[in-house]
């Protein structure tokens, strides 16, 4: 039996892809090479290991766009985008003499007539199997989806971008392949805003591609509206949560760790390089991830001492050698171990780099109010000491930016002399290029303008340094209590019946139901941002859903972003385009990369 991880939409992606393509596969008993393009490469190493793929019967898996020997006594699985790239790419594999005995192809989306028909006319007697299986968004977590599109930032909201148009659609198709693999047929709001039209225009975009779909149903009847809610807002709706320094675990370490592509590099007691992939598979990750670093700083030593409690370790001493020797004595227990082992290292990484006054004059901007709960009345009294620091560029420009939004702009003079303080003018574009995501950097004295009312937190229990919650929060909790202002989320289209989450309640209201099981015949509400989602965001689908239990909340993006990659995108918009460095792609061999 396949080994794949159980994990929310990952489990629901590879049900669907065993369901197409393993299905297929299975009605020939011969086994077969599958080939891959760079991005269902990505897709199946998120929800599936090589082990998963050889227990279906397929037992090589191959790059297209590499050169491969010929194994003309196999068939070959293709699954890849509907791309002319991609096309032309298979065509050469059967062009002049065929690499493969037949072919069974299976694109991600819809592939264009053109596309097909030369792809027909060239290799028709080669092709068994030709369909489109709808699955072109990355299952990123349980809860969470991106559909793998860093670009799409600076072609939305460059001032230079001349593809805007064409991204908002590929993302509307991106989002109707989400709503298509999870069964849905969502009632669909956006946020409306008076400088922006993105969200608007993307609403229209799947609304009108989802009817397509569902009058396309392979049984002939259109579907009906689902009990389930689509929200589309854009990145400007709230600058604050991306570019706050976090404490919870997850924000914290992409924000401070260099991690890519969830992979953390560390050094290990002898000195030799480590790696641990950050996944859903690591499930003491899964475990401390939204936790804040307090907490999680008390809960490693807890669970390493369980460990060697349970193998009567008489020392109560934690350290990272004796980890390391007792995992040579207890190999049953290696695997657990070492998954601690990585946490009390990026623990440790995290806390090194903490810095607890900027993290305070952050809340105080970012709430308005102090640890105290007093207004904050002078902002630059709270901002000045920040700017007066050895911080690095990048963490002073944070804090102007969090000072310009507490007062919804600033003044081109004050702005001129934040700027000076900041000590390197050729960044000034990371503060200045927010307006083209409709964020206030320069106040208008003629114009009256306020902030939005906030939800109420303070009687909650939180850490002086964690006071302010993402406005996307409030949202989902307004939304599965069907508190939205309809003039601010406008109806691109409703749900059959008057939405409520399923007879949802508050969000801080508890319930019996706990299973995941349970939800998935609740309510949805999915969440989508354009212009990439901050950790800490993802973390409140999480939160939301565990508090109302009638309805799972999913949230996405066309990617996700970390305060200094976000400060970087902005920065670019108003730059000239530079070609990013060609990407490499792996496939996961039960812990391993090959």
């Amino acid at each position: 039996m396949a080994t794949v991880s159980d994990h929310g939409l990952k489990k629901i992606v590879w049900q669907k892809i065993q369901e197409t393509i393993i299905a297929d596969c299975k009605k020939s008993e011969v086994w077969k090479i599958l080939i891959l393009d760079q991005f269902t490469t990505k897709l199946l190493t998120s929800c599936c290991k090589m082990s998963d793929l050889m227990s279906e019967g397929i037992t090589i898996v191959e790059d297209l766009f590499k050169c491969r020997e010929p194994v003309p006594e196999m068939k070959a699985i293709y699954f890849m985008s509907p791309t002319s790239k991609c096309v032309d790419a298979f065509i050469e594999d059967f062009k002049t003499k065929p690499k493969y005995k037949a072919a069974y192809v299976y694109f991600t989306d819809y592939c264009s007539d053109d596309l097909f028909s030369k792809m027909k006319s060239y290799c028709a007697k080669y092709i068994r199997v030709c369909k489109e299986i709808c699955i072109s968004f990355l299952p990123h977590e349980a809860q969470v989806f991106t559909c793998d599109d860093p670009g799409s930032f600076r072609n939305i909201y460059s001032p230079n971008s001349g593809d805007k148009g064409k991204t908002l659609e590929t993302l509307a198709d991106q989002i109707v392949t989400l709503c298509a693999t999870l069964d849905e047929y969502p009632g669909i709001r956006f946020k409306k805003d008076s400088s922006m039209y993105n969200a608007k225009h993307l609403a229209e975009l799947v609304d009108k591609k989802l009817s397509n779909h569902y009058e396309m149903d392979d049984k002939g009847k259109k579907k009906e509206k689902t009990h389930a809610q689509l929200l589309i807002v854009e990145r400007g709706f709230d600058p604050v949560s991306p570019i706050l320094h976090e404490l919870t675990y997850q924000a914290m370490a992409y924000d401070l760790i260099p991690i890519k592509n969830d992979v953390y590099k560390y050094k290990s007691k002898d000195g030799s390089e480590k790696e641990a992939l950050l996944n859903d598979d690591d499930l003491l990750w899964v475990r401390l991830r939204h936790m804040h670093i307090a907490e999680v700083s008390e809960q490693i030593p807890k669970l390493v001492k369980e460990i060697a409690a349970k193998k009567k370790q008489p020392d109560g001493k934690i350290t990272i050698s004796g980890l390391s020797q007792l995992m040579k004595k207890m190999p049953s227990v290696r695997k657990q171990v070492s998954q601690k082992t990585v946490h009390l290292n990026l623990t440790e990484d995290c806390m090194n780099q903490h810095e607890k006054k900027l993290c305070k004059a952050e809340q105080d901007l970012a709430v308005g109010l102090d640890s105290e709960g007093q207004k904050v009345k002078d902002p630059m009294r709270t901002l000045l000491p920040v700017l007066l620091n050895t911080y690095s560029v990048y963490d002073k420009i944070r804090a102007v930016l969090l000072y310009i939004f507490s007062l919804n702009g600033t003044t081109e003079e004050n702005l001129s002399k934040l700027i000076q303080n900041v000590k390197n003018e050729d960044r000034q574009e990371m503060i200045l290029n927010w307006k083209e995501l409709g964020v206030s950097i320069i106040s208008t004295p003629n114009l009256f303008s306020r902030k939005p009312p906030r939800k109420d937190r303070s009687q909650n229990d939180t850490y002086d340094l964690s006071r302010w919650t993402p406005v996307i929060k409030d949202v989902m909790e307004d939304a599965v209590e069907n508190k939205l202002d309809s003039k601010e989320w406008p109806h691109q289209s409703e749900c059959p019946a008057a939405w409520n989450g399923s007879g949802a309640v508050s969000a801080r209201q508890k319930q019996k139901t706990s299973s995941q099981e349970g939800r998935r015949s609740a309510s949805r509400l999915i969440v989508f941002i354009i212009g990439g989602m901050s950790h800490s965001e993802m973390r409140c689908a999480y939160e939301v859903t565990q508090a109302v239990k009638s309805c799972e909340v999913i949230i996405g993006s066309s990617h996700i972003v970390t305060p200094t990659s976000l400060l970087d995108d902005i920065q670019a918009l108003t730059k000239a385009p530079t070609h990013a460095p060609t990407e490499t792609f792996t496939i996961v061999v039960e812990d391993t990369k090959v």
